[in-house]
Parts: structure tokens; sequence; C-alpha cells
């Protein structure tokens, strides 16, 4: 009996030990992250998309494939964010170019290897207009920018054991830099580095390190058996077509929202003429897929959105002159476009990203500006113009030119009462005995075959309310 209680306690101590032994090695597996052209906000979408998937397949390191001038600063925040928060060893290839925002996202990986011939620094930032163009900045602003920066970039730097003064050469303009008596960056100048440069030994000789860089390679292939997986398999994240489009409306997205704002501003201010109206809905369509394919918006906001486009068009429709369906769409609209571009709360859907709130909330508040100022630039110049003129009547029936105006008296008809023969919305059609007329509201809308009354007459506009 004891015998078979220690054979027991024997074999509960070594079953962990030969499980361990007996479970597959690690997944072997490369995920090879594109991260490509402009850093904005879609990329942010593609590199959490990216992680996840490496996370799943139980991959073994991440690399970034990279090839960017730079982007948004806040996109590339977001993107360390999710960088640092994966314990998947991360890596960037440098192929060819690592600028700006991509210099910063670089430094946010354990180590940097180097196409030939690349290039990676100029992380200075420049304050971009809403519609994308760089202008300039009063130095108060520009230092708190710099300032900002420089601190995101050296706290990525020191995250991953980076030289956070090299890190902050690259964005300030600042003193000499040196290591030892080796000049890294001159003074009053942003840093750029070569693969060359980045990669030379620089220190005490007992304590030598590369400067940036762990060396240059010509692949992707290469790399892997720099990192020590010669034989893992790859896996390159593909991104499809929709995500492409998806950057690509969202780098544009200023002009989308401007037009089709200014689609709606037109229709409405000219109910009847359809086609602005459409135009107007299709490229704020436009803009919301693009803003949910990127993962910033979701279906609380473009419920929002046709929530408050519907009460927009039953307040023309069927309820004019009324000012409550109007007053509330007109606020869904811009909080759905609001929380749209601010983007949500990690993990919760209907809650606004409050951090970016203020800044979405200037970017819209400028569109809107931008939005009536082109309103009244064609009201003001349209109708001067020949393609205007050639598709508007404009010629008057003047009594110089023979005209003259009916003499028929149809004061006589003011209190006869009759049935709509249309809905009246506010114009329409009334039967009053055998005479079918053309009548308007006071505003109010009336049903189809409602009991009227002529309450005025003014030449020939028929002014109908309901009999009661």
């Amino acid at each position: 009996m004891k015998r078979y209680i220690y054979f027991l306690i024997i074999v509960s101590i070594l079953l962990p030990v030969l499980t361990l032994q007996a479970e597959p090695a690690k997944n072997d597996v490369v995920y090879v992250i594109p991260v490509k052209d402009m850093i904005e906000r879609g990329l942010v979408y593609v590199v959490r998309r990216g992680i996840d998937e490496a996370i799943s397949e139980g991959a073994s390191a991440i690399i970034l494939d990279m090839d960017t001038p730079g982007g948004r600063v806040d996109a590339a925040e977001d993107i360390i964010d999710i960088i640092a928060n994966t314990k998947i060893r991360t890596y960037t290839f440098v192929n060819p170019n690592a600028i700006s925002a991509g210099a910063i996202i670089s430094l946010a990986t354990d180590e940097i290897y180097m196409a030939p011939g690349s290039r990676i620094g100029d992380a200075m930032p420049l304050l971009m207009s809403p519609i994308g163009s760089p202008q300039e900045m009063p130095s108060s602003i520009e230092e708190k920018m710099v300032s900002f920066v420089s601190g995101l970039i050296r706290a990525t730097a020191q995250r991953k054991n980076h030289d956070p003064k090299l890190a902050e050469a690259m964005v300030r303009r600042g003193p000499e830099y040196r290591i030892e008596n080796e000049v890294i960056c001159p003074s009053n100048q942003i840093l750029t580095l070569t693969n060359v440069e980045a990669e030379r030994m620089v220190g005490k000789e007992e304590e030598k390190r590369s400067l940036l860089s762990m060396g240059t390679v010509e692949n992707l292939d290469a790399l892997l058996d720099k990192i020590g997986h010669p034989k893992s398999r790859i896996v390159t994240l593909k991104i499809d077509a929709a995500e492409k489009i998806a950057r690509y409306i969202e780098m544009f997205s200023a002009i989308f929202l401007i037009g089709g704002l200014l689609g709606l501003y037109i229709e409405f201010k000219t109910p009847g003429v359809i086609l602005p109206g459409i135009i107007g809905v299709i490229l704020l369509a436009i803009w919301f897929w693009g803003y949910h394919i990127a993962g910033l918006a979701g279906m609380w906001e473009l419920v929002m959105f046709i929530v408050g486009v519907l009460l927009l068009v039953s307040e023309v429709v069927f309820f004019p002159g009324t000012v409550l369906p109007g007053a509330i769409g007109t606020i869904l609209i811009f909080l759905s476009l609001l929380m749209a571009m601010a983007g949500h709360h990690p993990g919760i859907p209907w809650q606004p990203d409050f951090k970016r709130l203020p800044v979405a909330a200037s970017k819209l508040g400028f569109q809107i500006i931008i939005t009536f100022v082109i309103a009244w630039l064609l009201a003001r110049f349209l109708p001067e113009t020949r393609v205007f003129q050639n598709l508007m009547l404009l010629t008057s029936e003047n009594r110089s030119d023979g005209y003259h105006a009916s003499s028929e008296d149809n004061s006589q008809l003011i209190g006869m009462v009759g049935i709509a023969f249309s809905e009246l919305r506010p114009s329409g059609t009334a039967v009053f005995g055998e005479k079918r007329l053309d009548v308007v509201t006071r505003g109010d809308f009336l049903e189809k075959d409602s009991r009227i009354i002529i309450a005025e007459i003014h030449g020939n506009r028929i002014v109908v309310e309901r009999k009661v």
C-alpha cells in the first residue's frame, strides 16, 4: 500500500514536467504588418487588426515593414499604445523611409533594422490645416507642439531602451548633440539618419553600442536571419480593397464632409431641386463608410446621422413651419459627425474619446464655417456666371415689352369652401365647385380631401386654411 502511495506521489510530481516536455514548441510565425504611405487614423485600425491576428496566431515576432513620409501625431500615438500593449517582440524594418511620425513609431519597437539607402528621423511637428495643407504657426503654438512631440518621442524611446536624446534631436532644434567626442547632430538642426549612420557604433570602448539601427539588411528574409528566425513562417497582413479606399477617404475627409454639408444646405434652401441633396447624401455616406471601415465610426454614429436627416426631411415635407424636428435633427447630425471624428472610447462604442473631442470639435466647426462661406460665395457670384445664365430663365415680363397681368378679379373667391385635390405641403391643387385652382397654405400640411376655405388672395396667390 505504501509503495502504491509513493508511486502516485512520484507520478504527480513528474507529470507536469513530462507534460511540459510533451508540449509542442511555440508556433514559429513572424507577422509582417505593412506601414505604408501617410500615417493617419485609418492605419490605426490596420495595425490593431494586424497585432490582434498575430496574437491569435501565436506569433513569435511582429515586424513593421515601414515606408512612410509621416503623418498625424495622434494616429502615431495610438499605434504606439497598441504596440506597447503587446507582449510579442516587435521590430521595425525601415524600407526605405521612416520620416516624422514613422520615426516615432519605429522607436516604439524593440529593435530597428534598415534597408540599404534608407532614412529615419525628421520628426519636427507641422500644423496641418483642416484641408490637409501645412500652415505657419505662431511661435507660442509651435513651442507647445514641439514640446509635446518631444516628450512623446523621448518617452517612446525610453520605453524600448533607445537613446532619448537621439530621439529628441529628431524633433527639436537644439544645441549640438555628442556621444563622447563624436558629433551626432550639429546645433540648430533636425536629425535625420541614413542606414549607415544609424548603425555605426558609438560610446566608450567597453560600452560600444549601435547608435539606433541594429544593422542593414537587404530584405525580410535577411532580417529573419538577423533576429534568429531563419525558418519561421512569414504571415503578411493583407490590407483589403475596402481598407485601402477607407484610408484615402480619411485623408480627404474634409472635402467629402464639406461637400456633403453644402449639398444638404443647398437642398434645404431650394427644396425640389433634388440633385444637390442627392450629391450631399452620397458624399456624406462615403465619408461615414470610410470612417466605419477605419474603425472610427460605429453604428451609433450612423444611426444618429440617419435619424437626424429623417427629422430634417420630415420638417420640410410633412411639418413645415415647425421647429422642434429640425432642431433635434440638426443636433443629431452634428453630434454624429463629432463622435465619428473623435473616435470612440475603447470597448464602449457609444462613448466618444474625450481626449480627442476638443480637436474634433474645432475641426468640425472650421469645416462648417467653410461650408457656409462657400454657400455664400455661390449665392453671391454663381448667378452672374454665363453657365448659370444659360441654365436659368432670367428675363422678366415687363409692361414696356407688351406683357399685361390678367384682369380677372379673384377677390370674390374669398370665403369659398372646397376640397384639397392633392396634399398641400404647403402648396397643391384644390377644387372649388367646378374650378380647380393652385393654392397654398400658411405653412401647414393638409391631407388630400381636407375641407378648406379661401382666406386670402394676393394676385394669383390663393391662400387657404382648414375649414373647421
